[in-house]
Parts: structure tokens; sequence; C-alpha cells
């Protein structure tokens, strides 16, 4: 009897390990943990997941129900572009904001609607990062362009 609630514990521990690692597989079945940092913006500390490669970068905030308002996304980019952001199979809008390699603001984008695409929303200057928060986010705080934004990774 002793041995068999040993195989049960055993058992039932190895099913939780291996579905909690299941979580963090990609298709190709790597491990896959979207490392996160904070960002402060318009006398706000926003909790982002950065996105640093490109396929977290294509995905993006895609599929996900919603967003909070102390939350987001962090697009870190390779180089200095004017990178395009689509709203493919986005269930709610958001405020998209560009930064300079100097981290000022030189785009946003307010309300930028996930029925959109194929849309494609840009900066008419070249950007290093993106910030993808909550829709109505920028007008709440009064974020403008030129104001800075703090971050570190």
């Amino acid at each position: 009897m002793e041995k068999w609630l040993n195989f049960q514990l055993i058992f039932g521990l190895t099913v939780v390990v291996l579905s909690s690692v299941g979580l963090f597989l990609n298709k190709n079945g790597e491990v896959k943990i979207i490392p996160e940092t904070y960002v402060g913006v318009a006398g706000q500390n926003i909790k982002v997941e950065l996105a640093r490669t490109p396929e977290v970068q294509a995905r993006g905030l895609s599929g996900r129900e919603s967003l909070k308002e102390n939350e987001g996304m962090l697009f870190v980019f390779d180089n200095l572009g004017r990178h395009g952001f689509w709203m493919k199979d986005m269930n709610f809008p958001i405020d998209i904001i560009w930064i300079s390699e100097d981290k000022k603001v030189v785009y946003i984008k307010k309300d930028a609607k996930p029925h959109s695409y194929p849309e494609i929303f840009a900066p008419d200057e070249d950007a290093l990062y993106a910030l993808e928060v909550v829709f109505g986010f920028s007008d709440k705080y009064g974020l403008k362009e030129g104001d800075s934004v703090e971050f570190a990774y």
C-alpha cells in the first residue's frame, strides 16, 4: 500500500512538472520564457514583457484577451528604423509608443484598433524601441512626443 501511494505521489508530481514546463515550450519544443522589466513613462511605472526576438516581436500581444493599465510590451530592435506594427489577431485596442535611441518618445499611435489589420502603423522618424500599452494611456497621463522614457534590460 505504501509503495502504491509513493508511486501515485511521484506520478502526480511528474505530471504537474511536465505540464508546467509545457506552458513555456514553443512549437519547436524549446523552452521559451519572455523576460520582463519595468518602464518609467509619464510618471508611471509599467511592468513590461521584453520582445527582443523576431518571433516574439511578430506575435506581440496577439491572441490575448486584455492588458492591464500597468502592463505592456517593450520591443527592443537590433537597429534604428521606422519599425511598423500591425494588429493581426488582436482582441483590444492599444497605444503604441515609438522611442528613440536616447529614450525619447518620437511618435504615438493612439487607439490602434484590433480589426485594422492589414494596416501597418509606423513612426515618421527612426526608433530603436516601441512600447505597447493599454488604449488611453497616452491621453490619461499626458504623454507626448519628446517625453523621456526610462528602462533597463
